[in-house]
């Protein structure tokens, strides 16, 4: 809360604070994503697409069941909005917040990004990243954010009065209409809250105000994904660059993100399936 108090403080306020918290989702026993047979397979792939996201721009891509991918920055500091869709079934798709509550609110290598009811099942995991090193910084920020919900030109409209047309909201409904050929205003109802990715953000620590700063990320950094189902990717090149001082807005300096498609040699994801529907039984109520 960022309002002053009007309450008074109960006689055992100190008490009340003091209570430990609990995790709201231990992950003990989450089943493990493949880890050492992806490392083996991500040794020998062979890039098979590849593709550049303008400035201020998105684009659209296919990740097939058991390819990587990899966001990569070529040219200088620049934050990129993800989104993942079920290649099959396009009202499926990721689901920040229930990543976030499984994995915490940055991922890395081993987390997983997650799909949305009813399906809740891993859409891709988190393979390699060459940012790992970052860690935590002094102010509680960390890098590859899933808090984040994605810069839109509706926000932008109640908070600075300006029409904007290339936040990352609506860059995303572009492509994805474009990808499906659809209406954009039909495309921008099934665009979701995204993963941050390269994108440096934490929550301040008197207000809990989400913040964000200047990205570490360099050009030849790269964050790869393994694809566990048939996906369709979308990423948006943030109007905010690094994201240091502004986004929604023409004056931070932008650079183009390449999107890289491999896929594993012949036979190096033996015994691999890819991620099914969630298990849960809905015949007795919901």
């Amino acid at each position: 809360m960022k309002n002053t108090p009007e309450s008074p403080e109960p006689s055992d306020a100190a008490v009340r604070r003091a209570i430990k918290p609990t995790v709201c989702y231990p992950i003990d026993t989450l089943p493990a994503p493949q880890m050492d047979l992806y490392r083996v397979a991500r040794q020998n792939m062979v890039l098979v697409d590849e593709v550049i996201v303008p400035p201020r721009d998105a684009k659209c891509w296919s990740l097939p069941a058991g390819h990587f991918c990899r966001i990569v920055s070529v040219e200088g500091s620049q934050v990129g909005d993800l989104n993942f869709w079920n290649a099959n079934d396009l009202s499926e798709r990721f689901y920040s917040g229930k990543t976030r509550a499984l994995h915490g609110t940055h991922v890395s290598t081993g987390d997983q990004l997650w799909s949305t009811i009813p399906h809740i099942r891993p859409m891709a995991t988190v393979t390699y990243d060459t940012l790992d090193w970052y860690g935590w910084d002094e102010y509680g920020g960390s890098v590859h954010d899933v808090i984040g919900t994605r810069c839109d030109p509706y926000t932008n409209d109640i908070l600075n009065g300006v029409d904007y047309h290339y936040c990352c909201h609506s860059n995303l409904s572009r492509a994805f209409a474009e990808w499906t050929n659809t209406d954009v205003r039909d495309a921008e109802m099934l665009v979701h809250d995204v993963c941050n990715v390269f994108m440096a953000t934490g929550f301040m620590p008197d207000t809990k105000q989400y913040f964000m700063k200047a990205s570490p990320v360099r050009p030849g950094d790269y964050i790869e994904f393994f694809a566990e189902m048939d996906l369709v990717g979308g990423l948006s090149a943030c109007p905010g660059g690094d994201c240091s001082t502004g986004h929604s807005s023409d004056e931070a300096a932008c650079y183009p993100l390449k999107v890289e498609v491999y896929k594993p040699a012949d036979g190096a994801l033996d015994g691999w399936v890819p991620s099914k529907p969630n298990g849960y039984s809905r015949t007795h109520g919901l």
